[in-house]
């Protein structure tokens, strides 16, 4: 099998990209190193059966040709993290939207199985949970542009969609709910990350409001597994999919685990949500995913639980210090 990953380079990419190699599968991947970076793929890039492309996904003739050399495509491509969505929401709702109708553009030439992947950020301000994929979206304010990205990512969905329905391209979107692990960057507001690095170098581990709000993290090794499954299956397509876990954890409560789990001496300080991105920020207090439509196509179910996912996370960043 050849597939194709845009943002191959990223935190998830990469990590799909060596599970693929595993296989005996031969991987293309793009990406601009906007938030990728090299470093995620050192181990892999002098495989034979691997290739990498340092380019934008909107360069229409190297998306047509890698399009065409591939079998499946992962659109993994996107302006991620809350800090650079808040700093940069022109850049946002360009690179999602224009990456993504790029992508669909060539694979609906040959009808190119493809995989968008999407975010439980589009469930926007939906306060009912557990989230069902095919729940209400609630957006906020388009003059909060906190919303973009989430609003960015449904137009993303509703294009996949769009081709399926009308191009017969066979589309699957995934909806990821905080994906963790070694190599993700706490650079632009990932939670899991900056925490371990203050906890290890003893400065205060910063907790944003009140601490209240809950997430559900899941291991990326999960979420690759998910989303090779969700690409080989013909039931998949034409279909929208949350991947996730549903063991909710506050912020707070997240804090004190890393603390306790690095041995730290930490203290733990709460930043307002004005101060720490914008004024009127507006944050989702819980997200917690429906998982019962995916478990019932692939039998899936995460694996890791928490403490094992942020043992991880705190093994990768300790040997990071060290080399």
């Amino acid at each position: 099998m050849k597939v194709l990953i845009t943002g191959g380079a990223g935190f998830i990419g990469s990590h799909l990209a060596e599970e693929h190699l595993k296989r005996g599968d031969e991987v293309y991947i793009i990406d601009d190193l906007s938030t990728g970076s090299m470093e995620n793929i050192r181990g892999i890039k002098g495989l034979s059966n691997f290739h990498y492309h340092l380019d934008s996904v909107t360069n229409h003739q190297l998306m047509a040709e890698l399009v065409d050399l591939c079998d499946a495509v992962y659109h993994l491509a996107a302006a991620v993290g809350v800090k650079l969505i808040v700093e940069s929401p022109v850049k946002t709702i360009e690179t999602n939207i224009r990456g993504t109708e790029v992508v669909l553009h060539h694979a609906a030439k040959k009808r190119k199985r493809i995989l968008i992947a999407s975010t439980s950020e589009v469930y926007g301000k939906r306060d009912r949970v557990p989230f069902s994929e095919g729940d209400d979206l609630v957006m906020g304010a388009t003059t909060k542009g906190r919303w973009s990205y989430a609003c960015s990512k449904a137009i993303d969905e509703f294009l996949a969609i769009a081709y399926w329905k009308e191009k017969k391209v066979p589309t699957t979107v995934a909806r990821l709910f905080n994906t963790v692990g070694p190599r993700q960057t706490g650079r632009y507001g990932m939670v899991i990350p900056n925490f371990v690095r203050q906890a290890l170098k003893g400065e205060d581990i910063t907790v944003y409001g009140d601490g209240s709000q809950s997430r559900c993290f899941t291991h990326v090794s999960d979420v690759v597994g998910a989303l090779i499954r969700l690409i080989e299956s013909r039931k998949a397509v034409g279909e929208v999919y949350n991947i996730g876990s549903d063991r909710e954890v506050t912020i707070l409560e997240l804090a004190q685990r890393v603390k306790s789990l690095t041995g730290s001496d930490s203290g733990i300080v709460f930043v307002p949500y004005d101060q720490a991105y914008e004024e009127g920020f507006e944050d989702m207090l819980r997200r917690v995913p429906d998982l019962s439509k995916i478990h019932n196509l692939i039998d899936y179910q995460p694996t890791f639980d928490l403490d094992e996912i942020l043992k991880s996370v705190i093994n990768y960043h300790q040997s990071e210090r060290t080399t």
